[in-house]
Parts: C-alpha cells; sequence; structure tokens
C-alpha cells in the first residue's frame, strides 16, 4: 500500500506553503540522517490554513518584529553542541500542576469554572485558537465561522485524497486541536494508521472542556476517546519546556478506542535554537527528534508492535 505523511500546521502566521512544506520535509531527511537509518520518506503534504487569517505570509524581508509578516525562526540544523539537561524537578511541577488545574477549573462534567480566564488568555495570546473557538457560532456568515469550516475542509478533503494510502497524519500545537475535531467530529470514516501529535495542547482544561461539550452534542454523552478514525497508533511528543503542552501526558486525558489504540506519550528534547535562543515548541525540533523518526521508520516498514 501507498504511503503518505500528511502535517497540519499549527499557532501564528507562516511563510508560504511551499517553504514550510520543504522546511519540515528537511526537518525530517535531517532526522532520519543524525539517527543513520536507513528511511524512505513517503509523500508528503502539508495541510496549510494561515492564509485564512493573514493576508500575507511571513518573510525575511520584512524588518519590522511587531509585523505579523516579520519571520524570526526559519529551518536550520540543530546545534552540534546543544546541552540536554535532566528535567525531572519540572516534570513532578508540571504533574502536580495538572491535577491542581484540573481541580481548579473542570468540574466533575467537564465545565469550565473561571471561564472568563481561559477567555482572556486566549483572547489576548492565542487569535487563531480565538477564532477557530469562536468558530462554532451558528451564524453562517459569521467570519470565524467561516473560517473554521474552510480549515475543516482542508484537512477533511485531503484525508478523503488520500483514503487509499496508509496515512501517518502529523499535527503541531493548535493543529492537534483541529486534527482531533475532524477525526472525532466530521470525517470519523477516515483511516488513519498513525497519528502524531507535537507540542499539542489537547490536555489544557478548556480543550478538553469543549471536546466534551462536543462530544455529549454529537454522541449524547462524554466521550473523551482517541477518535475511531485512528486504526493504529497515537504517539504523542512533548518537550517539558514547551509551554503550549503544559499537559505533556495525553495518555491519562483519553480512554483507549475501540480497536484498543491508547496514546503513547513520548518526552523528546527539542533542538530548535535560532539567533541563540531555544524554542523547544518549533515543529521543526520535534520532527528530528531521534524518537520521532524511530516511529516514522516503524510506520514506513510497516512493523507492528
Amino acid at each position: 500500500m501507498k504511503k503518505v505523511i500528511i502535517a497540519i500546521h499549527g499557532l501564528g502566521n507562516k511563510p508560504p506553503k511551499d517553504q514550510l512544506q520543504k522546511w519540515g520535509r528537511m526537518a525530517i531527511e535531517e532526522g532520519i540522517d543524525n539517527l543513520g537509518a536507513k528511511v524512505k520518506l513517503s509523500e508528503f503534504e502539508l495541510v496549510y490554513w494561515a492564509d485564512l487569517l493573514y493576508d500575507k505570509p511571513q518573510t525575511t524581508t520584512e524588518k519590522d518584529k511587531e509585523s505579523p509578516y516579520f519571520l524570526d525562526e526559519v529551518y536550520t540544523k540543530a546545534p552540534k553542541n546543544y546541552k540536554v539537561e535532566p528535567h525531572e524537578i519540572r516534570r513532578k511541577f508540571q504533574d502536580y500542576f495538572k491535577s491542581l488545574a484540573y481541580k481548579i477549573f473542570l468540574k466533575n462534567d467537564y465545565h469550565l469554572r473561571y471561564a472568563f480566564v481561559s477567555q482572556k488568555l486566549i483572547h489576548k495570546y492565542f487569535y487563531e485558537m480565538e477564532v477557530y473557538f469562536e468558530g462554532d457560532s451558528d451564524f453562517q456568515s459569521d467570519f470565524n465561522y467561516q473560517v473554521k469550516q474552510e480549515i475543516i475542509r482542508r484537512l477533511s478533503e485531503t484525508l478523503k485524497k488520500y483514503k487509499n494510502y496508509k496515512v501517518m497524519l502529523i499535527a503541531h500545537s493548535m493543529g492537534s486541536i483541529i486534527a482531533f475535531d475532524v477525526l472525532s467530529f466530521v470525517a470519523q470514516q477516515s483511516r488513519v494508521d498513525t497519528l502524531v501529535t507535537m507540542g499539542a495542547p489537547l490536555g489544557a482544561p478548556f480543550v478538553m472542556s469543549r471536546i466534551a461539550a462536543h462530544s455529549k452534542s454529537t454522541y449524547g454523552q462524554i466521550k473523551l476517546q482517541i477518535p475511531e478514525a485512528v486504526q493504529k497508533h497515537w504517539y504523542n511528543f512533548s518537550d517539558i519546556r514547551d509551554k503550549i503542552a503544559l499537559d505533556y501526558k495525553l495518555s491519562d486525558d483519553f480512554a483507549p478506542n475501540s480497536k484498543g489504540v491508547k496514546v503513547v506519550d513520548k518526552l523528546v528534547t527539542n533542538k530548535y535554537v535560532m539567533n541563540g535562543l531555544a524554542n523547544p515548541h518549533k515543529s521543526f525540533g520535534y520532527l528530528r527528534t531521534p524518537e520521532f523518526i524511530e516511529v516514522l521508520k516503524a510506520f514506513s516498514e510497516g512493523k507492528k508492535d
């Protein structure tokens, strides 16, 4: 069977689609080379949606650092002397923070307490997420509704295009929310062999609450489980320093689907550095981690766990 890697990007404006897709593939190829793996890279297609929210893509020619078109993070190879530090204390803190956050912000039925806090946070820092969430509006003429529907359509149509392929779906950052929505509530009949989430905010209380609400309205009950469309694997990659993926462990948030697929959480070191500044959330850094390359190798070879 032919194989394809479909990727969907996350928050923020982006460089043009062709460039971002090229850099994503280069990051994977760098990871393959670093590991010395023999992997025949499958077809690679990016589901791009930044153009729905920004009239122009990012470019290195833009000099205004406050401009949404300013591009300060391009693909660059990982530094050779990257120092990997232990993060056991940080991990324990985040485990404690998660349990505390759930007690404070989530009721037993997954309704949010202090919803205004999440709304203000999203409004201030996550424009794309705000548009997408408010796209649940019933007003079809509403800008947010139209944007959300087009994002969903693009991913759904891409999955349909490759319905006869063995599919790996890579969802970075907010792309993980979109992927979960599409696989759970829109294109349930899709067949995704391997779902890969990277730097995913899926475990945040305001996201979990929203998923629970959608689940109840769709199925008549709260079903926080892996989408049935996922056939064999869901791997969740997080760097403990990634501020978007503060809940790095999704295996205790989502129940297995009827096929017995479980979330496999993998803590990795994202070695993306640009101009001396590390960004442990950057997709290029995740795509070249040895842990992801091992998953890619197994997918390419058709190995069974």
